[in-house]
């Protein structure tokens, strides 16, 4: 087998790696708060959102050591044990207490910080300034596949029911364990790649001028993002299973919602990614296209979706927003979620593939500290804020974030116009 193609076995490996256990762990989040708004009334009192915010805040945390981890017990292992306790937070809810389901929040969240930093260490050093663009769409539809599968189960199994038995959760939440331990096993399976690129000189990973401002920019430009992440893929589900006129179909919602958002995904991962090498525009428009789909989807929500619907009661909510909730169109905004999301994380992957591709471990554990610190955050106004203010604070902060993006990008055309390279090469 050619580098090459070792290279681009090793990133399909990965991405079908992660869209195996982020079957697991996006299903488990999609449904986590709707599973345990019916087990509260038994002796488990918790909250998913508290959960994600516990996640994400130790996750942020962890961010800090995580390069060191993986430069010492090397990205693959790095994986494995990341897989193994993503496979046991889901096994947690198959017979759930309050104390192990918060203790299982926390070692996840020092797991996921190794996982993603060996993620983005793995896509690195099999890539380089001409293929960074194709592997990360090609690992971010793989991924985002994840999205699809578990989902399609639930919407099938939980049709037709407004309360989620005992037997309902245990048969999901075992496949799920199952589904992520295989995904976890596939790890094994990356051939070992050299850093080819060491004690090679990259002159286009570093953004000449003024190098911390261009990193703060790329900061606020991740932070944005991140808050529209935590509201697609914990807080949406929630509000579409909440609403009582949706009827006895309120539930299976949620799973037809996480389909949709995964068919978003994986489109815009497929065309931005494997396309993007006949962009000669970058990545500006992409994200451009990203932050506009967003903010209609936004603008759809506001419109369609109760204002109590992210708090509502187990008994859901009877209340109406500016129209009459339409399952259609609580569909198509999932579908509009992933589709905006999809662009934007295809490009950050790519932009932070190039810029850092000689010390990547570190700028993966930057962007995953920033990502995570943000997510703990939305998820615990969650807890308390009415639906209209999560997305007024989602419009506000993407604006600004798209825009420092744009700065970081057009400086790194900058850096390669005076170079004399081709702009569409990145």
């Amino acid at each position: 087998m050619s580098p090459e193609s070792k290279k681009l076995f090793n990133i399909i490996i990965l991405g079908v790696s992660f869209m195996f256990i982020f079957t697991a762990f996006q299903t488990c989040g999609n449904i986590a708060q709707t599973v345990i708004t019916n087990l509260n009334s038994t002796d488990f009192h918790g909250s998913g959102y508290t959960s994600m915010s516990i996640i994400y805040g130790v996750f942020s945390a962890s961010n800090l050591l995580s390069p060191s981890v993986v430069a010492i017990v090397k990205p693959q292992l790095s994986m494995v044990v990341g897989g193994v306790f993503y496979s046991l937070y889901i096994a947690v809810f198959i017979q759930p207490t309050t104390w192990t389901f918060y203790t299982a929040s926390v070692f996840i969240g020092i797991a996921a910080a190794v996982l993603w930093t060996a993620q983005g260490n793995c896509l690195t050093v099999n890539s380089d300034e001409n293929t960074i663009g194709r592997n990360s769409g090609v690992f971010w539809a793989l991924l985002q596949s994840s999205l699809f599968f578990g989902n399609l189960y639930v919407y099938f199994a939980w049709q037709g029911k407004t309360h989620i038995s005992e037997s309902d959760r245990r048969t999901v939440f075992i496949a799920l364990t199952v589904i992520s331990l295989v995904g976890t096993v596939l790890f094994f399976l990356i051939r070992k790649q050299e850093d080819i690129k060491a004690g090679e000189e990259n002159p286009a990973n570093e953004i000449p001028g003024d190098s911390s401002s261009a990193q703060n920019k790329m900061t606020r430009a991740l932070a944005a993002f991140s808050l529209e992440l935590t509201f697609f893929s914990g807080v949406y589900g929630t509000c579409i299973g909440a609403v009582n006129r949706f009827g006895s179909e309120a539930k299976s919602l949620i799973g037809l919602s996480g389909i949709f958002i995964g068919v978003g995904e994986i489109l815009g991962g497929g065309i931005f990614g494997l396309l993007s090498k006949k962009s000669r525009f970058g990545r500006n428009p992409v994200v451009m296209l990203g932050i506009v789909v967003h903010f209609l989807a936004f603008y759809l929500i506001f419109l369609n979706m109760p204002n109590d619907a992210p708090i509502a009661p187990m008994e859901g909510t009877d209340d109406t927003a500016y129209m009459i909730p339409s399952k259609n169109v609580a569909i198509f905004c999932s579908f509009l979620l992933g589709l905006g999301d999809s662009c934007f994380n295809t490009q950050l992957l790519s932009i932070l593939g190039f810029l850092y591709s000689e010390d990547s471990a570190p700028a993966f554990a930057i962007f995953k500290f920033v990502q995570s610190i943000c997510a703990a955050v939305a998820y615990f106004y969650s807890n308390y804020f009415l639906l209209q203010w999560q997305l007024l604070i989602m419009v506000v902060v993407g604006f600004f974030g798209t825009i420092t993006f744009f700065l970081v990008e057009w400086k790194a055309a900058a850096a390669l116009a005076a170079r004399g390279s081709d702009y569409s090469s990145i």
